[in-house]
C-alpha cells in the first residue's frame, strides 16, 4: 500500500496538471490512469489527433485554393489518407510521451489501471488500495451518443471512430453542428466529401454570439458544408450501400431523410463517473452524472476534490488545467484561483472562431447597458495580403466605464487573437485599454487594436 499526500484519479490535462503542480509545491503525489497513454482524451483521441487532423486538412486547402493566386506550383495536388493518419498518430505519440517525461521530471508516480474510491482516504486500484490526504477526481468525459443509436465506430461513430476512419467518406452526415461536429465536418469536406450537418437547434456553436454564429454557417456553407437547422433525429436505418437518417424539422410533421456513408454523432459529452464508488464514498452527484462541488472544487465527502468534465461547466481542456492547479495551489495551504468568468473557447475551423466573456444575448438578457464594436478583417492588411480576410472582431463593453465585458472573433488565428482581450479581462481592461496600446504591423492583431478603437471614436481602417 503506497502513500501519498494527493491522488488524482484521471491523467487528461487536469488531471495530470494537478499532480505535476502538487508535486512541484512539494507534496508527495500520484496519478491513476489505465489507459496505456498519458494524457486522457484531450491527447488520445480529442484535442490534440483532431488539431493534427485540422492543420494537415487546412494546408491541402490552402494549396488548392490559393497557391496559384500566388504564383506558385506544386503540380498535380493529392493526399494519402494513410500518412495523414500516421502523421496524427505521430502528433499523439510525441504529446502523450512528453507527458510521462513530464511526471518523471516532477517525482509522479503513475498508478497504471482503473481507479475507484475504496473508503476514506483510499482508493483502489486493480485490487491494490493506495492511501492518500487528499484524492481529486478528474476522470474527465465520453462522446453522449444519441438513444435509440447504435455506434460501431466504423459506419456510425464517434469523435474517437472519426479520427481513425480507414477512407475519407463520400458522404458524412454529422448529428450536431456543435465545436466537435463542426471541427470534425471541416476536416472531411476538405478532402471532397460531401458534409452535411442535422442540429436540433436553430443555430450552430451553442454558447456562441448569435451574430457571429450566423456568419460563421454563412462562411462555412461557402466551402460546401450544408447545415438543416431545428432536426430532429429520430433514427439511424442500415441498408446495403450506406446509411440513412431520419429527421423532422422541430415542429413539423413530416418524417424527412438523409443519407450517407458514415453518420459523425457529435451530440456532446457526459462526464465519466460511473463505477467510481462515489456514493459509497458520500460524493454527490447531480441527475446527469456530474459530481457536484462548492468553492475550490470541494465535494460532499472530506478530503475529496473534483476537476474539470467530471463536474458542472464547460467541458474544456484548459478549464480543467487551471482547475486542477488551483486544486494542488490549495492542498499546498496556497491561494487557488480560477476565474471562469474568463474561459476562452474556440472552434479550429477555417476560419477560426474563439470568444471569451459575455454574448450579445447574455447581455440583453440581463438588461445590462453595454456597447457593441465590430471590425472586419477585410479592413486589416495583412488578412487581405494572406487571403484571410473573412470574418470580423466584435467587442462588448460597459456603456458607462467602458470596460471589456466579452469578445468574439471569427477570422484568421482567432484561437490566439482572443486571449489577448482575455488578458485584458483578467485585469478589468477598458477597451480604451487595448486601443490605446500599440500593436504591430502588419499583424491580424490590429483588427482586435481596431474593434477597441470602435468602442470610442473610432476606427481608422473601417
Amino acid at each position: 500500500m503506497a502513500k501519498y499526500d494527493v491522488l488524482v484519479i484521471g491523467a487528461g490535462p487536469g488531471g495530470y496538471a494537478c499532480a505535476i503542480r502538487a508535486a512541484q509545491l512539494g507534496l508527495k503525489a500520484g496519478c491513476v490512469e489505465g489507459r496505456p497513454k498519458l494524457g486522457g482524451t484531450c491527447l488520445n483521441v480529442g484535442c490534440i489527433p483532431s488539431k493534427a487532423l485540422l492543420h494537415a486538412t487546412a494546408m491541402y486547402h490552402e494549396a488548392e485554393s490559393n497557391f496559384r493566386k500566388m504564383g506558385l506550383s506544386t503540380g498535380k495536388l493529392a493526399f494519402d489518407w494513410a500518412k495523414v493518419l500516421s502523421y496524427k498518430d505521430q502528433a499523439i505519440k510525441e504529446n502523450t510521451a512528453g507527458i510521462e517525461y513530464l511526471f518523471k521530471k516532477n517525482g509522479v508516480d503513475w498508478i497504471k489501471g482503473w481507479g475507484r474510491l475504496a473508503g476514506p482516504g483510499q482508493v483502489e486500484v486493480d485490487g491494490e488500495t493506495h492511501e492518500a490526504g487528499s484524492i481529486v477526481i478528474a476522470s474527465g468525459s465520453e462522446p453522449a451518443g444519441l438513444e435509440g443509436i447504435e455506434i460501431d465506430e466504423k459506419s456510425v461513430v464517434t469523435s474517437t471512430g472519426a479520427l481513425a476512419l480507414k477512407s475519407v467518406p463520400g458522404r458524412l452526415a454529422v448529428i450536431g453542428a456543435g465545436v466537435i461536429g463542426l471541427e470534425l465536418g471541416s476536416v472531411f469536406a476538405r478532402f471532397g466529401t460531401k458534409v452535411v450537418f442535422l442540429e436540433y437547434l436553430d443555430s450552430i456553436a451553442a454558447g456562441m454570439d448569435r451574430e457571429m454564429a450566423v456568419a460563421f454557417q454563412r462562411l462555412l456553407k461557402r466551402q460546401g458544408m450544408e447545415f438543416v437547422l431545428g432536426a430532429e433525429v429520430r433514427s439511424l436505418e442500415r441498408s446495403g450501400d450506406g446509411l440513412t437518417a431520419a429527421y423532422r424539422k422541430r415542429g413539423g410533421e413530416d418524417e424527412l431523410r438523409e443519407t450517407a456513408d458514415v453518420v459523425l454523432v457529435a451530440t456532446g459529452r457526459r462526464p465519466v463517473t460511473e463505477g467510481l464508488g462515489l456514493e459509497e464514498a458520500g460524493v454527490e452527484t447531480d441527475p446527469r452524472g456530474f459530481v457536484v462541488n462548492a468553492a475550490g472544487g470541494r465535494t460532499t465527502a472530506q478530503g475529496i476534490y473534483v476537476i474539470g468534465d467530471a463536474t458542472a461547466g464547460p467541458m474544456l481542456a484548459h478549464k480543467a488545467e487551471d482547475e486542477g492547479i488551483a486544486v494542488a495551489e490549495t492542498l499546498a495551504g496556497r491561494a487557488g484561483h480560477v476565474n471562469y468568468d474568463v474561459i476562452p473557447s474556440v472552434v479550429y475551423t477555417h476560419p477560426e472562431a474563439s470568444w471569451v466573456g459575455r454574448t450579445e444575448e447574455e447581455l440583453k438578457s440581463a438588461g445590462a447597458a453595454y456597447k457593441a464594436s465590430r471590425f472586419p478583417f477585410k479592413g486589416n492588411g495583412r488578412a487581405k495580403a494572406t487571403f484571410a480576410s473573412d470574418g470580423m472582431v466584435k467587442i462588448l463593453a460597459d456603456e458607462k466605464t467602458d470596460r471589456i465585458l466579452g469578445c468574439h472573433i471569427l477570422g484568421p488565428s482567432a484561437g490566439e487573437l482572443i486571449h489577448e482581450i482575455a488578458v485584458a479581462m483578467e485585469f478589468g481592461a477598458a477597451a480604451e485599454d487595448v486601443a490605446r496600446t500599440c500593436h504591430a504591423h502588419p499583424t491580424y492583431s490590429e483588427a482586435v487594436r481596431e474593434a477597441a478603437l470602435a468602442c470610442g471614436d473610432g476606427p481608422i481602417h473601417a
